[in-house]
């Protein structure tokens, strides 16, 4: 056993999103007696998490992947795995896993891939279907962040059931991020929100996999009954504009407020008294913690690590996936009945705390590593 375990982080880049998230949770938490971290970009560019993560004395690096099968960047990554002596190479995502199994080939270093999420549909890619089985056979352990994307793993994949372990995501919270009510009452005003109005809210990427337009149409479809709610939208992507076309296609202008994107805009979920996350496929939710840690209750589609995260009807409410009228029932619920927000949103703080803490996640990788190593 060494004295120390290095570890090097492999993914695409460490911009904001969720996986990218995940890793920074891990680097900044893990017992550094223990543990000495690295972080590798495959794709070019740091990032902004990055970044930030390189402040707090963590190392990160680039490499800039080129199209098809980089061979050469399989010799660069061998190259800085014996340099820096790396015991451990936890790649995340599938294809930082291929380059990561590649370079630490013929080596004493160990790999762990974890799959951050599924794409909608779901489908088989019989490339991997063949070679996964062979993969596998090389690889220490694979991680999945919910009991669903570990099935996809099985049924999709091709992976052996006995190579897989379920972490879920955790993320780090503390009581004096919570604003009170006047810094509350600014960020309404920032966003031109009146004060007594009800916040439907979520911050995703505008993405077809995130399914805003359910949720807009679904908000559509309440006004009659609901008259004074917002729906706040917080975030960017391709998807932009035509959401913004759906809105107004339905007169919705004075009602849904894009903000685009924000930086650490996790503080505006204070504002919100509900919120929604209507995907289409989900691992497991960052957002969505966050969330439950701010005592807000939800709204989410019965798909991927959604309804293992959320308990229907104790600490959120689950639709069926693409129903808007199911979603429109379920805003409606919501909207007329503070007492099932405030227990809801009781309940799901608890359940943030009893399993989806960063010390829940940072301690189930410790455990993995130390083991494999």
């Amino acid at each position: 056993m060494v004295s120390k375990i290095n570890i090097l982080h492999l993914t695409f880049d460490m911009c904001l999103g969720g996986t990218e998230q995940v890793i920074r949770q891990i680097v900044e938490n893990i017992d550094q007696t223990q543990f000495s971290q690295r972080v590798t970009c495959l794709d070019g560019k740091i990032g902004e998490l990055g970044e930030l993560i390189e402040k707090n004395g963590i190392p990160v690096n680039f490499f800039s992947r080129q199209p098809n099968l980089d061979i050469k960047l399989i010799f660069q990554l061998r190259k800085y795995i014996k340099k820096h002596r790396i015991h451990i190479v936890h790649c995340h995502q599938y294809t930082p896993y291929i380059y990561g199994l590649a370079a630490s080939l013929f080596s004493s270093c160990r790999v762990i891939f974890t799959e951050h999420g599924r794409f909608y549909p779901d489908s088989y890619k019989w490339k991997r279907v063949i070679l996964n089985p062979v993969l596998s056979l090389l690889t220490q352990k694979v991680t999945a962040i919910s009991k669903a994307t570990g099935e996809a793993l099985k049924n999709y994949e091709n992976i052996p059931a006995y190579k897989i372990d379920i972490i879920y995501n955790g993320i780090r919270f503390e009581d004096k991020a919570l604003p009170d009510e006047n810094t509350r009452l600014n960020y309404k005003n920032e966003l031109n929100i009146e004060p007594n109005k009800l916040v439907f809210g979520t911050i995703s990427r505008l993405d077809p996999i995130k399914n805003q337009s359910m949720m807009i149409e679904a908000f559509a479809d309440i006004q009659k009954e609901v008259t004074d709610t917002i729906l706040l939208i917080i975030g960017d992507g391709p998807c932009r504009l035509e959401l913004e076309s759906l809105v107004a296609s339905l007169g919705l202008q004075q009602k849904v407020v894009f903000t685009g994107f924000i930086i650490n805009p996790q503080r505006y979920l204070s504002i919100m008294d509900v919120f929604l996350l209507p995907s289409l496929s989900e691992g497991t939710s960052m957002t969505l913690l966050e969330s439950m840690a701010y005592e807000k209750p939800s709204i989410v589609t019965d798909v991927g690590g959604n309804p293992e995260i959320v308990i229907d009807g104790a600490t959120g409410l689950i639709t069926p996936n693409e129903d808007t009228q199911a979603l429109s029932l379920a805003l409606t619920t919501l909207a007329t009945s503070k007492p099932l927000r405030d227990k809801l949103g009781e309940a799901a703080l608890l359940r943030y705390q009893k399993q989806f803490t960063e010390i829940h996640m940072v301690e189930a990788y410790q455990n993995l590593y130390k083991k494999i190593a």
